[in-house]
């Protein structure tokens, strides 16, 4: 019979684990409240039977809840309450360690899963390790304390992948899709100032990277924005420079033909429309 191990690795069922167990917890205790060793032995053996009759390799903590069983079943619950003890502050002490190997590993650039997680970030540069280094304990944290034990679980085994557990503790933003339409359209708040809806096609280019910086301060990844939201301020625009046009011809006493006036107007759009690009991408 085998025994599967935390790390997935069989075993070979070994009975004497579970009798050195036992006695370690039977030796806590006082004297007259001991098991002697024949009771030992029959729990260990008793033990043993149960995995037999599941007809497959039982797991460490299954084989640790039939010790349990088995004790309490004796009657010894001061020696029950003692192993119980000992097994919790293992497990935490296995926990309080998750992380070590990750940020050496990090250090030493060999951890393809966090190369693997965001292909936006190089695990050479100094302040990538550092966001790496953070982003494991928050991986541990949201293992450990905030994720329910079944997720946790299936990512574990391949069977679902929760992205971005790195930032879960922090329960931030990631990859943004940037409303830009209601915000340009509608006005918004920045940092606590009222942004009124854009009067012409460079004001709303440059209103969209405010709002582009500010959500990328509340969030990490990158950001998508849909150009076409911008468009209709080309038409604000092209109305205030024809405006503009037409005040300038009248206060120089020119009356030139529509056309000239809407070749003026193009030609001056189309310098508006470079230059609000032009900031978006600077």
């Amino acid at each position: 019979m085998k025994v599967m191990k935390r790390n997935g690795t069989e075993v070979i069922f070994d009975i004497t684990k579970i009798i050195a167990a036992i006695t370690k917890a039977n030796n806590t205790i006082e004297e007259d409240a001991r098991m002697t060793p024949v009771q030992i032995q029959r729990i260990a053996e008793s033990v043993e039977l149960s995995c037999q009759k599941m007809n497959r390799s039982p797991s460490v903590e299954e084989i640790q809840d039939l010790v349990e069983s088995q004790i309490m079943a004796h009657g010894a619950y001061e020696v029950a309450k003692n192993y119980i003890t000992y097994r919790y502050v293992r497990s935490l002490v296995r926990k309080s360690n998750t992380t070590d190997e990750k940020i050496l590993s990090l250090i030493e650039c060999c951890n393809e899963e966090a190369k693997q997680e965001n292909s936006n970030k190089n695990p050479v540069v100094n302040s990538t390790q550092r966001d790496y280094m953070a982003g494991e304990v928050s991986r541990d944290l949201s293992e450990r304390l905030l994720l329910p034990a079944d997720i946790v679980e299936a990512h574990r085994e391949g069977i679902i992948h929760f992205h971005d557990s790195d930032y879960y503790a922090q329960h931030m933003h990631n990859c943004d899709l940037v409303n830009l339409e209601d915000m340009l359209q509608n006005g918004t708040v920045i940092t606590d100032t009222l942004i009124e809806r854009p009067h012409s096609f460079s004001t709303a280019c440059n209103i969209a990277t405010q709002i582009i910086a500010q959500v990328a301060s509340n969030q990490y990844g990158g950001q998508s924005i849909s150009l076409a939201h911008l468009a209709p301020f080309v038409d604000v625009s092209r109305k205030k420079i024809r405006r503009l046009v037409e005040q300038e011809m009248e206060a120089l006493g020119i009356q030139p033909t529509r056309e000239k006036i809407e070749e003026l107007v193009e030609t001056r759009l189309r310098d508006e429309v470079r230059r609000g690009v032009q900031t978006i991408q600077y």
